[in-house]
């Protein structure tokens, strides 16, 4: 999940009222399919914030009950393509 970047939030379909234009954040839109539960999902998210520096920015649930997510993280040199650099 962390190797995707913001133009992936902006090919996806993403339910109407779901900005991810902002110039401050980056976006990752998650698909969580009725099979997982609350906890797991709850544990799954959780796992992206401790380690890649997401947070939650929409939840939408559907009656299937599958739930529809978006993530979002500040942009930083180190998470951002153009400020990828090397260290010797």
């Amino acid at each position: 999940m962390a190797s995707t970047h913001r133009g992936a939030a902006s090919r996806a379909k993403l339910p109407a009222g779901w900005e991810t234009t902002g110039e401050d954040y980056e976006y990752i839109p998650l698909r969580l399919p009725p099979d997982v539960t609350r906890v797991t999902a709850s544990m799954r998210l959780a796992i992206q914030a401790e380690f890649g520096g997401w947070e939650l920015s929409r939840v939408r649930a559907y009656t299937d009950g599958s739930r529809r997510v978006l993530l979002r993280r500040r942009k930083t040199a180190l998470n951002s393509p153009a400020g990828h650099t090397t260290e010797l």
